[in-house]
């Protein structure tokens, strides 16, 4: 089974999700949109941080996944 990691910082305000191993992390790439890719040797997006995410502390931080066969 596939597994994602999600991290919120709330003290940087950063959303950082992993589709893969994060050790496997080569280079990073920063989009105009305040969101960084990171990526492994081949190039190959294997997560993205969201800059500047900030959820309100009452507030709760809900996620949904949808998974697409490829």
């Amino acid at each position: 089974m596939a597994q994602v990691k999600l991290f919120y910082d709330h003290v940087g305000n950063t959303l950082t999700l992993w589709f893969d191993n994060p050790q496997d992390e080569y280079i990073c790439e920063e989009t105009g949109d305040e969101v960084v890719l990171m990526k492994n040797k081949s190039g190959r997006v294997i997560g993205f941080e969201k800059l500047n995410f900030s959820v309100a502390k009452s507030d709760q931080l809900k996620v949904a996944f949808e998974t697409v066969a490829v």
